[in-house]
């Protein structure tokens, strides 16, 4: 017998369904359809082709709401909000963020210390696809998008990635020059430190800010970060900004 559950999921006073299915044949079917599939593996089904899914659970009676709707939306396309704080909401990064990337990073002082985006529009585009496929989907975190509850305006970045030749996982932020001077970096960054510690249960937190940069290194100390080590990487010297996740 076939197992195929329907999951409700409502989003912004929308209705849709989120479907689960032992069968690949059913699973391909609905997927061809345009549904969002989640797949129930079991032991009578583990010889089943199930390649090209993203998602499966062992347990399907058991599922989390939290989880069912962070499914239904890597399925469909839509982002994950991640956290909020008083004045802010930190959610996934989209490809309609990128016109609002390019106003912030076109200021001269936001791009002094920090890497500048693809001279074309539609090759930073692709990159977010990219990174939402590969880095989202895979880790379950990374560098998210930081919009003003108030005015809904994206007003910066922030997050947690690993950078190649590290071992402790990075936190990073940028945000816009308009908005700066306003308590919102040190807002939004105890929220992506407090989320990695209880959601992703990292034990240490790394910070590789610019040796000149004075304003970030303040900004990390006041955080709790301490200065480990200088290292230059591709010509620059930062300082490895370290923190413990508190016991």
């Amino acid at each position: 017998m076939i197992y195929l559950k329907e999951l409700e999921v409502i989003l912004e006073g929308e209705r849709d369904i989120l479907y689960v299915t032992d069968d690949g044949q059913t699973a391909r079917g609905l997927r061809g359809e345009g549904k969002p599939v989640l797949i129930y593996l079991h032991p009578g089904n583990r010889e089943q082709d199930f390649s090209g899914f993203l998602f499966a659970v062992e347990d399907p009676e058991e599922l989390e709401p939290e989880y069912v709707e962070r499914v239904y939306r890597r399925l469909k396309g839509l982002p994950w909000n991640i956290m909020g704080t008083d004045r802010c909401l930190i959610r996934e990064t989209t490809p309609g963020d990128v016109e609002a990337f390019y106003r912030i990073y076109s200021h001269p002082a936001v791009t002094k210390y920090m890497e500048d985006l693809y001279p074309d529009v539609e090759e930073e585009k692709r990159y977010i696809r990219e990174y939402i496929e590969k880095v989202y989907t895979f880790y379950g975190f990374g560098v998210w998008t930081v919009t003003e509850r108030a005015s809904g305006a994206v007003i910066g970045r922030a997050g947690l990635s690993y950078r190649e030749g590290f071992d402790d996982p990075e936190l990073g932020f940028i945000i816009g020059v308009p908005w700066q001077r306003q308590g919102y970096a040190s807002e939004v960054c105890r929220a992506v430190l407090a989320y990695g510690w209880s959601a992703l249960e990292f034990q240490r937190i790394q910070a590789l800010v610019e040796a000149e940069n004075e304003a970030s290194l303040s900004l990390c100390e006041k955080l709790g970060f301490w200065r480990d080590f200088r290292v230059e990487l591709n010509g620059r010297v930062y300082w490895r900004m370290l923190i413990e996740k508190a016991q």
